[in-house]
């Protein structure tokens, strides 16, 4: 399938949202849930997997049951242009961080990226799942073992939590880092799962028991502020679940006083 090709404009700092803008007849791709607003020229049609595939219901069902073993939902949305002049369509970060812009056509046509990264794309980009092969990424790979394939020659966009580190590995180059921070990387790097090596550290660093390892050469993204990071936190904090409650940076905040006297309903 022939990709559109899309002009764009990235909106924000800490909560992001892309603006992409459409001729007539072109259309765009979003995750379900994404979308942030749309011209009125703009339709929108719900369809089984990302819409690329044209071997019929098989095929479409083949896409959305890969969609199945990323996480995400049976469905996309696509946005098209149906008016006569330039439409836009926006579609917004989920959390805070920093949207990815990407030409597959100029990073080799293909990025493998974490299943809950993708937010957008030009139609005609092909999202399908790539299994990571080595037997210690899928024990111990976490968010790593099964990720989003993005394919194609248009634009992709991609969310990276936090601050985003982009940065092109030499041949042998190795990074290890936390297996949630990794948000994308051409297929040329090689991903692996280390175990961290000290009983101690694993016990008690916080950090897990196990790294990514990235070796280069290529292009790979990291973010600071994984989704399961940012969630485990605020499960931690909350009193529900065992946490502190909102008063926790006071002594005698107003919930322990309230406690403390009976509440505050005399």
């Amino acid at each position: 399938m022939a990709m559109d090709v899309v002009d764009y404009e990235i909106f924000g700092s800490e909560m992001q949202y892309v603006e992409v803008e459409l001729d007539p007849g072109e259309a765009a791709v979003g995750e379900a849930g994404a979308m942030m607003y749309m011209q009125e020229g703009i339709a929108m049609d719900t369809v089984f997997g990302d819409g690329s595939q044209q071997g019929g219901f098989f095929g479409k069902l083949l896409g959305a049951g890969k969609r199945l073993l990323t996480g995400e939902g049976l469905f996309t949305t696509i946005f098209q242009n149906q008016g006569q002049g330039k439409q836009r369509v926006a579609f917004a970060a989920p959390y805070p961080g920093k949207i990815v812009p990407m030409d597959l056509s100029a990073l080799g046509g293909t990025i493998l990226c974490q299943k809950d990264s993708f937010l957008c794309a030009a139609k005609g980009v092909s999202l399908g799942i790539a299994f990571q092969q080595k037997l210690g990424v899928g024990l111990f790979g976490g968010e790593g073992f099964i990720m989003q394939k993005l394919e194609g020659d248009g634009m992709a966009f991609v969310h990276a939590g936090g601050t985003l580190m982009e940065r092109t590995l030499a041949p042998g180059e190795v990074l290890r880092i936390d297996t949630g921070c990794v948000v994308a990387f051409q297929p040329t790097v090689d991903f692996d799962i280390q175990y961290v090596g000290k009983i101690k550290s694993a016990l008690f660093s916080g950090e897990g028991l196990f790294f990514a390892t990235l070796r280069g050469p290529g292009k790979v993204w990291l973010q600071s502020l994984p989704l399961s990071r940012l969630a485990n936190r605020i499960v931690m904090a909350s009193p529900a679940a065992g946490g502190r409650s909102v008063d926790q940076g006071s002594l005698l905040g107003g919930a322990a006083l309230g406690s403390i006297f009976g509440g505050d309903d005399d």
